[in-house]
């Protein structure tokens, strides 16, 4: 063997060794870390490909919308024992939903239960005493159960939070009108009247009163 032969034998030794050595380290290359979206639809396709997206997952309801969806759906077919029902178990969940209770006082005022309509619009005015549609419901409530002047001080309540709302003025017009009080009733009509002119009750007991 010459003394060339003999060093390509010794660098070919030294290169296999190198390799070795480097490929059982660890420290070759890796590949790059996998993209990960933090949303649901984030894109992960780049500028080029704006159609690669993550699917949304499909999230399943809670409990406590299961149960408004079910009474929602009650209502809606006029089944107001069936309402209760759920709505009972929605405010068992939550004592203090605010949705659970405004329907619950719809469908116990539906079926004539007005102590317990009383009770969860109550309720809703002690989470939020701003709740201008909780006031003029208690007022109404309230009118039922023969309580003129609590139904008076929850409508004047309701208007004071939204003087804009017309039905405020027209439900009020019409508590007014019970207890015989024509000339304020007529007012409580034009107001609702002029800011809603699609309220067409009120323009009719305009020409009622008006006679």
């Amino acid at each position: 063997m010459t003394t060339f032969q003999l060093l390509l034998l010794l660098l070919a030794g030294a290169i296999f060794y190198l390799f070795f050595k480097q490929l059982f380290s660890g420290n070759h290359p890796k590949r790059g870390v996998d993209f990960e979206a933090k949303r649901a639809d984030e894109q992960i396709g780049g500028i080029n490909r704006p159609d690669k997206t993550f699917s949304k997952p499909h999230v399943q309801p809670s409990r406590m919308e299961q149960l408004l969806k079910m009474a929602d759906d009650a209502i809606a077919r006029e089944d107001y024992e069936e309402a209760s029902k759920a709505l009972g178990s929605a405010l068992i969940l939550d004592a203090n939903s605010i949705e659970a209770l405004k329907r619950s006082g719809y469908v116990a005022m539906q079926q004539e239960r007005y102590e317990e309509a009383k009770e969860h619009f109550e309720k809703l005015i002690s989470l939020d005493e701003n709740d201008d549609i909780a006031h003029v419901s208690l007022a109404n409530t309230l009118h039922k159960l023969g309580d003129e002047k609590g139904a008076e001080v929850h409508h004047e309540k309701a208007i004071m939070l939204d003087p804009e709302y017309a039905p405020h003025h027209f439900n009020y017009a019409n508590t007014l009108y019970d207890l015989g009080r024509k000339e304020e009733a007529l007012i409580g009509y034009k107001k609702a009247y002029e800011l809603d002119p699609e309220l067409e009750e009120a323009h009719k007991m305009i020409k009622a009163l008006s006679e």
